[in-house]
């Protein structure tokens, strides 16, 4: 599972406290043990992730992995994915978007963007382990961003 990724750290960004909650327990049943950092909105997620890209690194050089909700206030998770994708340090931040729809016209916008896998929320355990499995899988084919020194903009 994850939990062998010990150095990535697990963003959340979620509005609503309830799903926020139920994620973080599903990964914590499921045996991931990775530090998860809260995010209420896609705002308060975009400015941590400049200040990450900015800051000389001391972290212990993991990644980051990132479940984030579509419908949130300030910056929803649909120009959040837009900003991850088209910036240079942040592309390849591996990105699974949470949302209560299964509009298919959203899910192509997401996968168009760039997200790596779409859940429909509410989640059922059974579901939510089998894509952390799958998941699994992900990371250990695909490098997640590291932090590392960035004058300026991405972009």
């Amino acid at each position: 599972m994850i939990a062998e990724h010990t150095n990535v750290k697990i963003l959340i960004a979620e509005d609503d406290e309830g799903h926020a909650e139920l994620i973080t327990e599903q990964l914590r049943n499921a045996g991931v043990s990775n530090e998860i950092i809260r995010f209420r909105d896609g705002q308060e997620l975009w400015d941590y992730l400049m200040a990450e890209g900015r800051r000389t690194p001391q972290y212990d050089g993991g990644g980051f992995l990132l479940f984030l909700d579509i419908v949130m206030p300030r910056l929803d998770g649909l120009e959040v994915l837009r900003r991850i994708k088209t910036d240079k340090q942040w592309r390849n931040l591996p990105v699974i978007m949470l949302t209560t729809t299964d509009d298919p016209r959203e899910i192509e916008s997401c996968y168009t963007l760039g997200c790596n896998c779409y859940i429909t929320k509410p989640m059922e355990y059974e579901r939510f382990t089998e894509m952390l499995k799958r998941l699994d899988l992900f990371m250990m084919v695909v490098q997640t961003p590291r932090i590392t020194p960035q004058s300026g903009q991405g972009g």
